[in-house]
């Protein structure tokens, strides 16, 4: 039983012992649950999957789920009523997106956006004022939006799953190559059209479409904490020529990667003084 306080929303650290078992269990609130430290499993709704670092469990009211870690394992659990959330998160994200428990795989950039949400949120819920509730909350849904638009979704025991994740984790580890579906599908030895379709059956976008979402990612990260050039950040990230860069950055950020380079300079200055 978890009591949620009255603004609906209780994030808390939850420590396992190495071989230690939560039994199987369900509550009427959802969880999302982050690993911090160690491994394990969990049973969910009848599937076994791994507890680890680069994975996050969204559990939905009512679904059954038990865990062994295997190891020391810490947990972050983030518990919240749905009904506290704006009505479109609720409805579009939440009923739409995810009516079912999820394992959601994140790559290294998804996974630092959201231990850096989950840090924000610790701050808040550990100071008192007038607008912690709210800060909470948003922070909360930039999370589910983040889940939401990342298009990864449960991980899958079939065959077309289990090819369509090792095309994302191929993706994730070969970004700054040329990488096109043809390729992909020389490599998995399928056809292109079959790439496309059993990834974008699985994730929502397609493998282009993915492959531009991790760049972009990189790029981000790249503008805001290094100096290097702009020619040099679309050389890294593996974008052929910089008109295309910009394109696409600007179709993905609605900034040129100037301007959002310059306005998180700001933003740092601000933080610093």
């Amino acid at each position: 039983m978890i009591t949620l306080p009255e603004n609906g929303i209780l994030l808390y650290e939850s420590k396992h012992t190495d071989g230690n078992v939560v039994r199987e269990h369900r509550h009427q609130i959802h969880q999302i649950l982050y690993v911090l430290d160690g491994s394990g499993t969990i049973k969910l709704d009848g599937n076994y999957s791994e507890l680890c670092p680069d994975r996050l469990v969204l559990i939905v009211p009512h679904s059954d789920h038990s865990i062994i870690a295997e190891a020391k394992l810490t947990l972050l659990v983030l518990a919240f009523d749905a009904q506290s959330m704006e009505t479109i998160v609720e409805h579009e994200i939440l009923s739409k997106r995810f009516p079912r428990s999820a394992i959601v795989s994140m790559n290294p950039f998804m996974a630092t956006e959201v231990r850096q949400l989950l840090r924000k949120m610790m701050f808040e819920q550990g100071n008192s004022d007038q607008l912690n509730d709210w800060a909470l909350r948003i922070h909360l849904q930039e999370i589910l939006l983040l889940l939401a638009r990342s298009g990864q979704q449960a991980v899958i025991t079939d065959s077309n799953g289990l090819r369509a994740d090792k095309i994302r984790r191929y993706i994730d580890e070969h970004y700054f190559e040329s990488i096109t579906a043809g390729e992909i599908a020389s490599i998995m030895n399928i056809s292109a059209r079959y790439v496309n379709n059993i990834f974008k059956e699985c994730f929502g976008i397609t493998p282009t479409q993915y492959l531009t979402q991790v760049r972009i990612s990189v790029a981000k990260k790249l503008l805001s904490e290094t100096d290097k050039d702009i020619v040099t950040v679309c050389f890294e990230v593996g974008f052929e020529n910089v008109p295309t860069f910009y394109r696409a950055f600007k179709n993905s950020v609605k900034l040129s990667p100037n301007k959002y380079r310059r306005q998180n300079a700001a933003g740092d200055e601000l933080n610093n003084g």
